[in-house]
């Protein structure tokens, strides 16, 4: 019943990129990330690809910042 995200470490289009995963559905996903203005188009089939100028404010609305290798553990185990 959380969302997580990692820090912003993955290059492309001239930023860095974060993933915002739920552990316990993507309904949980979708709301979130609507409600953090977060576009549809930057769903990649499990999580979201967040630019880093959006990190602090995701934290900021409730996201649990987590390293990338506990969030894709969060990820797994949530099926």
């Amino acid at each position: 019943m959380a969302v997580y995200v990692d820090p912003p470490l993955w290059p492309a289009h001239g930023t860095h990129f974060s993933h915002l995963v739920s552990d316990t559905s993507l309904a949980e996903l979708h709301a979130f990330a609507a409600a953090a203005g977060i576009p549809g188009r930057a769903f990649d089939g499990d999580h979201y690809d967040v630019a880093e100028a959006r990190y602090e404010a995701l934290v900021a609305a409730g996201a649990i910042p987590v390293e990338g290798r506990v969030l894709v553990r969060k990820l797994i185990a949530s099926g």
